[in-house]
């Protein structure tokens, strides 16, 4: 059964209020017949020093990827992750998770292809609920299995596979990873599974980092400033996004989806991972004119 939507002021001029929560209304909801709270964190050590009550924990690189495809879970596989974790077809889910949510949307971002209903982001994530002091605990749930049916993953609405990307080519597509990745002037080396054999970004993309997005408390930023942001390339023709692995650029599909209102907008999960490593495919390096001021670039 759905739980109220969040009433807070401040969601009013979000295209789809409903997709956020606050810090107080989840607190005050804590244990509400029909609610599950889910923790995704980029650090998955982070549950176990202290997470919300009632929250259980969800492994998105784990349980919501298959590691040995590195593809999205199949229907039978997300069926039975949701009945393991006591999650109902007809429940509302808030998911949260460290650094802005970045893991936490792209958890919500596989919720939705399989059409789960009711999605829901905490604004702020951990970092606010920790800064505010709010309860936590040690205590790990072991609900009850839940009876969740298959369902079918749909892979046209919010995601682009590379073969999309190269038709969309000249129309508006989004780097959400950090500038200097986008220029080609920064290599990750430090995770062996999201490494590049190339630096820079795909052609005619436009570089708004993921963290454009968010304010310095973690909370999204104001509609007014998200629509200046991303303003320039959400007019006519949906963007596609990408970003290294597909995760942070699953928060920007979320920004551009749920708050200010973009139809057609589609994660490319594959992103500069499975693009810089592909044979044949092209790559700019450098600044783009019109790049965001570095007052709203950060990681």
């Amino acid at each position: 059964m759905p739980v109220a939507p969040d009433p807070h002021p401040s969601f009013g001029s979000y295209a789809h209020p409903h997709r956020l929560v606050t810090t107080e209304w989840l607190s005050a909801n804590i244990g509400a017949p029909g609610l599950k709270i889910i923790e995704s964190n980029e650090d998955i050590l982070l549950y176990d020093i202290g997470h919300v009550p009632g929250a259980i924990k969800i492994d998105w690189r784990n349980e919501l990827i298959d590691p040995r495809t590195r593809d999205v879970v199949d229907g039978e596989t997300f069926a039975a992750l949701m009945r393991a974790k006591g999650i109902g077809r007809d429940d509302t889910v808030v998911l949260y998770g460290d650094r802005a949510n970045g893991t936490a949307a792209a958890a919500l971002w596989v919720m939705d292809l399989f059409g789960h209903e009711d999605v829901r982001l905490l604004d702020g994530g951990r970092d606010a609920w920790i800064s505010e002091a709010r309860d936590t605990t040690f205590e790990v749930p072991y609900p009850l299995a839940s009876e969740y049916p298959v369902p079918a993953r749909d892979d046209k609405t919010a995601r682009a596979f590379r073969s999309d990307v190269i038709a969309h080519l000249g129309a508006p597509l989004i780097d959400a990873r950090v500038f200097e990745e986008y220029t080609g002037d920064l290599v990750v080396l430090d995770r062996p599974e999201e490494q590049a054999l190339r630096a820079g970004h795909i052609p005619t993309a436009v570089s708004i980092p993921w963290s454009a997005s968010v304010a310095p408390d973690s909370r999204f930023r104001p509609r007014a400033e998200l629509d200046v942001i991303y303003g320039a390339v959400s007019d006519g023709v949906a963007p596609m996004v990408y970003s290294r692995i597909g995760r942070w650029s699953a928060l920007t599909w979320f920004v551009l989806t749920y708050l200010v209102g973009v139809q057609g907008v589609r994660n490319y999960d594959g992103s500069w991972t499975e693009w810089s490593n592909a044979v044949g495919a092209p790559i700019v390096t450098g600044d783009q004119p019109g790049a965001l001021p570095e007052s709203i670039r950060r990681d």
